[in-house]
C-alpha cells in the first residue's frame, strides 16, 4: 500500500553506485535512518531542512572541538621517559641521602655516649675529690675538720641540658648559696674545684696569677701549704704573687723590674734551693 511504501522509504534509503573501470557493474549502499529522530525524519521542505542542517553542522563543530582538545600529544610518550628518569635520579638520591642521615646519626649517637661517658668519668672523680681538697684548704687547729664542699648534677639523665651546682660550707658555717659568700671563701672554693679538676688528668704545669688576692694570711697560708705538697708529687707550678708567704716557701724567684737605662723591663732570678732552709722561731 502507498502508506506502507512511504513508512519503508522513511526507515530506509538505497543508493546506488556505478563502479569505474571497463568492467562496469553497480554497487547498492543501503542506509538506515531508523535510529532518527520522528522529527527529522518529517523534514518536508527546504526552510526545515537549512534548521535541521545548521543544527547537526553546529554540533559537528562542537563535536570536532572536543576531539581536537582530546587530541593526543604524541610526545607525551618521550615526556613520560624523561619524568620517569628523573623519578628515578630522585629516588637514588633520596635513598643515597636517607643512608647518610643513618650514618651520621648513628655517628652522633656515638659521639653523644661517649660525650656522655667521658663527662659521667670526670665529674664523678672532681665530686669525690672536691671535698677533701677543700677540707685540706680551710682545715686549722680550731677547725680540725675544715669545710664541706659537693657537687649535684641538675639534670643527671641529660647532664649537658642543665647546669652543675657547687656548693661549700666553710668551717662553722651554715648552709649558704655561693654568692653569698665572702670574695676569700669564693676564692678558696674555687681553687679547691680548680685542683679537683686538674687531679682528674693533671698537667704537668700550673699559672696562678694573683689567687690570693682576697685571702687573708691565714687562708694564704693554707694554701702555700696545699701547694707545697703538691708540687713535691704532681706538677710544677708558678705563682704570680705579692704576698711574702708565696716568696718564702718557693724553690725559685722570678722577679720584673724596670731598667731605667735602657728603657725596658729586667727580670731577676733567684735560686732558693741553694740556701738552707732556717726554721721559724
Amino acid at each position: 500500500s502507498q502508506s506502507q511504501t512511504q513508512q519503508e522509504s522513511q526507515g530506509s534509503e538505497t543508493t546506488t553506485a556505478r563502479g569505474g573501470g571497463g568492467g562496469g557493474g553497480t554497487a547498492q549502499l543501503q542506509l538506515d535512518f531508523s535510529s532518527l529522530d520522528k522529527q527529522l525524519c518529517d523534514v518536508r521542505d527546504a526552510a526545515e531542512y537549512r534548521d535541521v542542517n545548521a543544527q547537526f553542522e553546529e554540533r559537528l563543530q562542537s563535536i570536532a572541538a572536543n576531539i581536537e582538545r582530546l587530541a593526543p600529544n604524541m610526545r607525551a610518550g618521550d615526556r613520560l621517559d624523561d619524568v620517569q628518569a628523573r623519578l628515578k635520579e630522585t629516588e637514588d638520591e633520596f635513598q643515597a641521602a636517607f643512608a647518610e642521615s643513618k650514618r651520621a646519626t648513628k655517628e652522633f649517637e656515638a659521639v653523644k655516649q661517649e660525650r656522655f661517658t667521658r663527662f659521667t668519668a670526670c665529674f664523678n672523680h672532681v665530686a669525690d675529690k672536691i671535698d677533701s681538697i677543700y677540707k685540706e684548704l680551710t682545715k686549722s687547729p680550731a677547725h680540725p675538720h675544715g669545710g664541706t664542699a659537693y657537687l649535684s648534677l641538675e639534670n643527671a639523665e641529660e647532664p649537658f641540658l642543665h647546669g652543675i651546682k657547687y656548693n661549700a660550707m666553710p668551717p662553722m658555717k651554715r648552709f649558704r648559696d655561693m654568692e653569698q659568700l665572702s670574695g676569700g671563701e669564693k676564692t678558696v672554693a674555687a681553687l679547691a674545684l680548680l685542683f679537683a679538676i686538674h687531679s682528674f688528668q693533671p698537667s704537668p704545669f700550673f699559672v696562678l696569677d694573683e689567687i690570693d688576692a682576697a685571702l687573708d694570711n691565714a687562708n694564704v697560708n693554707r694554701v702555700v701549704n696545699y701547694l707545697q705538697r703538691r708540687t713535691q708529687d704532681d706538677f710544677q707550678c708558678i705563682v704570680i704573687s705579692l704576698k711574702d708567704a708565696f716568696y718564702e716557701r718557693a724553690n725559685s724567684l722570678v722577679g720584673i723590674c724596670r731598667n731605667k737605662a735602657q728603657e725596658c723591663s729586667r727580670s731577676l732570678t733567684l735560686d732558693l734551693t741553694r740556701f738552707e732552709e732556717v726554721p721559724l722561731k
